[in-house]
């Protein structure tokens, strides 16, 4: 069975560039995003963690840590990262995964259970290794996307994707598109008595699709 929204993500301890963590115990209360990779010095993950880096400033204010895992070793990790810090200009300060033994890959159900690395081994070799996860303070998987290799990820659409998440945790939904600010939707699931007792004034597009301003 693969690892589902709203399921508790598999609590593991692993060795990083920065020494060994226990996840759960890692992501405490905060919010969190994992972010894997097929291996070490490829030329789009590279540019990816350094988006990661630069954006250091935007995951402290929304209270989120983030963690790369890659399919090498924590010593590959502490050698790639300088050249990381190079491309990006920004210091990576968050952890990386050394996932060489492939068990948080697998755990996370990016590859079989049967996958190793062969000798000689390529990226392609743990091309599935290409996943983001957003993880909410109570271990639940709340969102995750997964990219071939040869496209980066978008990474200030994982950032407007965590704003909707904190958003909808208020009980609210967005709309297509939606960036904070924006007005969201008030779920079915939510008479109109409720929703005039919860929110207020709102406004009514269709009996199954009202906005009202986002709560603070």
């Amino acid at each position: 069975m693969g690892l589902r929204i709203n399921d508790v993500v598999p609590d593991f301890s692993a060795e990083t560039d920065q020494g060994t963590i226990n996840f759960h115990d890692w992501i405490g209360d905060s919010w969190a995003i994992l972010f894997s990779h097929p291996k070490d010095f490829t030329p789009v993950c590279t540019t990816e963690f350094s988006a990661v880096a630069q954006l250091n400033d935007e995951w402290a204010k929304r209270n989120t840590k983030v963690i790369g895992v890659s399919v090498d070793s924590a010593e590959d990790h502490r050698k790639w990262k300088k050249d990381i810090e190079e491309y990006g200009k920004a210091n990576p300060g968050f952890p990386i995964i050394a996932d060489d033994g492939l068990a948080v890959s697998k755990a996370f159900d990016m590859l079989p259970a049967e996958a190793y690395l062969p000798d000689g081994r390529t990226p392609a070799d743990s091309a599935t290794v290409r996943s983001v996860f957003i993880i909410g303070p109570d271990k639940q998987l709340k969102l995750n996307m997964t990219y071939p290799m040869t496209v980066g990820r978008n990474f200030a659409e994982i950032l407007r994707a965590l704003d909707g998440l904190q958003m909808t945790a208020k009980g609210v939904a967005t709309p297509a598109n939606w960036v904070p600010g924006e007005d969201v939707i008030i779920p079915p699931s939510v008479s109109d008595e409720e929703a005039t007792a919860k929110f207020g004034e709102y406004e009514t597009i269709f009996p199954y699709l009202r906005k009202v301003k986002a709560p603070e």
